[in-house]
């Protein structure tokens, strides 16, 4: 096993080897190929190929996945997309930048630009003012086709569910640092929820957001605002390096779970 190996990567190699299924490495542990037989399966970052394209495509659009939430009626952090104006006026339109003022002027407490795709909380600002807005729009457009503004809530409480189908493998809250953002990156610190009602409401919000857009396997993060529970992203690659670090075995039975699909194991 290689030195520094992503959590990910070193629970398919256990999962393989315990399964006598051949792994092949590549792209520094990004792409991984499975084989048993004449069978083979692949691994593409954090997505091990459970969730349908169209799923997997949703889940990896934040404007997208709150659409599709808010058609089915589960609640939801609004997302609204605006697309980078080098893409052309005949994409993006003349009025992109002055819809982007109205949403900051309609939420005086401030608004969350990011990237329309990403994770781990990069590129991810506080606006209140449009000089701040000029500087988010700024640094996002200059990685990325979209970007998204939400309105900037104070989040009460953050959990994350990882499930595989209509099964809560794993539910654990994020008990944030010095920083105001809840990513695991950011330094919060994941805490497992114990059995009981709380855990069992998260886990019906997270079913109902899984079910909206169609995908199996994912991570899907929940906020607590003004008392009520919403989906803040689904995340089609289940990512749990920070977690695994605390709850090794927990993280590994949880991708053996997944790849026994793969693999038609159950």
């Amino acid at each position: 096993m290689a030195s520094g190996e992503r959590i990910f990567v070193q629970a398919i190699r256990r999962y393989c080897a315990d399964h006598g299924i051949a792994v092949d490495v590549r792209a520094g542990g990004w792409l991984i190929t499975m084989r048993r037989g004449e069978a083979r399966h692949f691994a593409f970052g954090y997505d091990i190929g459970l969730n349908s394209a169209i799923a997997h495509r949703l889940a990896n659009d934040k404007s997208a996945t709150a659409e599709a939430l808010t058609l089915e009626g589960v609640p939801c952090v609004p997302h609204h997309l605006s697309l980078n104006p080098k893409l052309g006026k005949n994409v993006v339109g003349p009025s992109w930048r002055d819809a982007m003022l109205e949403l900051l002027h309609d939420h005086p407490q401030g608004v969350v630009v990011k990237p329309n795709e990403g994770t781990s909380g990069r590129s991810v600002f506080k606006v209140t003012t449009e000089a701040e807005l000029d500087h988010a729009t700024s640094d996002v457009f200059s990685m990325s086709t979209g970007l998204v503004i939400s309105p900037y809530v104070e989040i009460e409480e953050e959990v994350r569910v990882v499930l595989l189908g209509d099964v809560p493998l794993i539910v654990y809250s994020k008990q944030r640092g010095t920083d105001w953002r809840h990513n695991l990156d950011a330094g919060a610190k994941p805490v497992l929820l114990e059995d009981g009602e709380a855990r069992a409401d998260r886990a019906k919000l997270a079913i109902d957001a899984a079910r909206a857009i169609g995908i199996v396997f994912a991570s899907i993060d929940l906020v607590r605002v003004d008392g009520k529970w919403r989906v803040l992203e689904i995340n089609s690659g289940v990512m749990m390096e920070a977690l695994g670090k605390l709850h090794p075995e927990l993280v590994q039975a949880a991708y053996d779970a997944a790849l026994d699909r793969v693999f038609g194991e159950k």
